[in-house]
């Protein structure tokens, strides 16, 4: 039953009562009719003699009286009348006085019935603002833990379903060994980690190998999430917090894991009041709980979070999280086994190579590749399959990086012709340099907010970034402003993007790597103070000579893109063709056009005839748009990492 029935179930009970209340007290049918005599008869009676005996109300309020013929009749709301027993003892008539009668249930019930719906209203609008009904959800339980509790039979991952982390799993392997025998470390005097911050990008896993943790072990599983600490009453999350503990120590050996603890783990002396508002309160109570577990008691806080920049120094110390933990983005191996963990769940093809997606994948995390699986399971189920093979990842892939195809957009020949030199004009200056990422795919149909793509796929992966490969980058960028120079006659917007990578690539260049042999090895940028408001530490003429140095670095690579290009115009012509055709052309259409050979044409492509050439196709990369504002340029992906273009 939700709450919605719970709810209506309740007020309709509320309203049956009401009804049966008010019906026992409306006036029944007959009871003061016209055969009721008044009390004027009644006394007309009394004088005639011809009342025998009066039985009277405790209240006085009704009179029943029998007659000499032995009737019986009734008179209600009686008026209060002193002479009234004189003249019955008078008429010498028996008088029976009955004792008053106590309040009926209904009476008390109608007395405090507006008690009761208040009572009954204020309960419901707790039951509402603690979010409803459910164990440890009553209108009292503000101060009850919302952690959620797995029992050491309901935590099913294990180690064997964390992948792409190898270097975490062996960290908090010890974890594991304390609480299925402390005994091995308290003989020597050792002691556990108190708690263990798990640091790491959104999607790496931290969440997985904390549930991994508590199944290997076999034990409770407490799980909440920072922001649930937090209530708009005061004192609520430090008492949330103190319950939270109560509970991790009566099923102890546990795990506690806290999910986002930077919403509740700031650093203290930020917020309003003086500093000593709730959240800040919360955390006192979370650093006094943690730092109050005694030896042995097997309550282990593990936290993640991805900002451990905000996190509130007492907070790391030793005695509370002992231990951090870098969940990172995984490598090229680590790529693979996640991919093989989800590819598990689905029917891949012969034709899939794990090490392929791996390799082109570089920046995803593991939510990402686990999205990647379950796209590709999508297309394949789109195209009725029953498994799902290499081009359903691959246009999984592409739909991931490039966002979905935008075939219905439709641009005049020229145009359409325009982009595809543009493309070819990055493909061939990348192929074409020596430590280059080898191109992997061009396409001039859009996708997402990209209107075209040279796409470089990277041979391992890279952490540093030399003055070499940066230098060529920039050669890249500006071969699609270079190719429409040459080729086309005329310049459009599409490479403002292109410009905007180039500038800023090479001022990091010249002011923080210190790659500028005319500048040195000094740091040239401006710090950025609070507010984003940058303070100069560099003067004018020391600034003049980094534009200076900064413009020579992107006219020289500039003039190596150009030089490339116009020594290989035919190759040029011939990519700029196929893209005509094609749309897309792969790594080994483009390998083939640069050795000046014939390119495989695509698997089931029939060439139209002169008259059947479609003009559909997507504006020039980066053209502007209706309005004349140029949109995101798609660029060679170089050793960037996925979403950062």
């Amino acid at each position: 039953m939700n709450d919605v029935t719970r709810n209506l179930l309740l007020w309709v009970v509320v309203a049956v009562v009401l009804m049966v209340v008010f019906q026992s007290f409306s006036p029944r049918a007959g009871g003061a009719g016209a055969s009721m005599p008044t009390y004027s008869q009644f006394l007309d009676e009394v004088d005639a003699g011809n009342v025998q005996q009066v039985t009277i109300s405790g209240d006085a309020r009704e009179i029943s009286y029998t007659s000499r013929s032995g009737a019986t009749r009734t008179t209600v709301n009686a008026p209060f009348d002193r002479d009234l027993i004189n003249v019955l003892r008078a008429k010498k008539v028996d008088i029976v006085q009955e004792p008053a009668a106590g309040p009926g249930f209904w009476s008390l019930v109608l007395n405090f019935l507006p008690v009761l719906l208040l009572i009954g209203f204020w309960i419901f609008m707790m039951r509402q603002m603690q979010g409803g009904g459910g164990a440890g959800k009553g209108a009292m339980s503000f101060g009850k833990s919302r952690a959620k509790l797995q029992s050491e039979d309901q935590v099913k991952v294990t180690f064997a379903d964390v992948a792409g982390c190898d270097e975490a799993k062996e960290e908090v392997g010890e974890l594991v060994e304390f609480l299925r025998d402390p005994s091995r470390f308290t003989k020597l005097g050792g002691k556990i980690p108190r708690g263990v911050l798990m640091v790491g990008p959104p999607g790496t896993g931290k969440t997985l190998l904390a549930k991994a943790i508590a199944g290997e072990a076999k034990v409770p599983f407490f799980s909440i999430s920072g922001s649930d600490f937090v209530e708009m009453f005061v004192g609520v999350g430090a008492s949330r917090v103190r319950d939270m503990f109560e509970q991790a120590k009566k099923h102890a050996p546990c795990i506690i894991f806290i999910d986002e603890i930077d919403a509740v783990g700031r650093h203290r002396g930020s917020g309003t009041g003086g500093g000593n508002d709730e959240r800040e309160q919360t955390l006192n109570q979370m650093l006094v709980e943690m730092d109050g577990f005694e030896g042995g008691e097997g309550v282990i806080v593990i936290a993640a979070t991805n900002r451990p920049d905000v996190l509130d120094k007492a907070l790391l110390r030793p005695g509370r999280f002992d231990r951090q933990v870098m969940v990172s983005l995984p490598d090229i191996k680590g790529r693979e086994q996640i991919l093989k963990v989800h590819m598990r769940k689905i029917p891949a093809a012969d034709d899939v190579r794990v090490e392929v997606l791996a390799r082109g994948t570089p920046g995803f995390s593991g939510a990402d590749l686990a999205n990647l699986v379950n796209e590709a399971a999508l297309f394949a189920a789109r195209r009725g399959k029953s498994e799902v093979d290499m081009k359903d990842f691959e246009d999984a892939k592409d739909k991931i990086y490039m966002g979905p195809e935008r075939r219905s957009m439709v641009m005049r020949e020229e145009e359409r012709k325009a982009t595809a030199y543009h493309e070819s004009g990055h493909a061939v200056v990348a192929m074409s340099l020596p430590k280059a990422d080898p191109v992997h795919k061009v396409t001039i149909m859009p996708r997402g907010w990209a209107l075209g793509l040279t796409w470089q796929l990277p041979e391992h992966d890279s952490f540093s970034k030399y003055k070499d490969r940066m230098l060529e980058e920039l050669a890249i960028l500006f071969g699609g402003r270079i190719a429409e120079e040459i080729f086309v006659g005329q310049v459009s917007t599409g490479a403002s993007n292109d410009f905007e990578r180039a500038t800023k690539m090479a001022r990091a260049m010249v002011t923080k790597y210190g790659m500028s042999d005319v500048l040195g090895t000094m740091v040239y940028a401006d710090e950025e103070g609070g507010y984003g408001i940058a303070s100069r530490t560099i003067s004018e003429a020391t600034q003049q000579k980094v534009d200076a140095e900064i413009r020579r670095i992107l006219d020289e690579q500039y003039a190596v893109a150009y030089k490339i290009l116009d020594e290989k115009r035919s190759v040029v012509e011939a990519m700029t063709a196929a893209l005509m055709d094609w749309e897309t052309i792969d790594a080994e259409q483009v390998k083939a056009l640069m050795e000046g050979r014939e390119p495989a044409p695509p698997a089931g492509w029939v060439k139209p005839n002169d008259s059947g050439k479609s003009d559909d196709g997507g504006p020039q990369a980066g053209e502007a748009v209706s309005d004349g504002a140029p949109d995101p340029a798609p660029t060679p992906v170089a050793e960037q990492p996925a979403g950062q273009h």
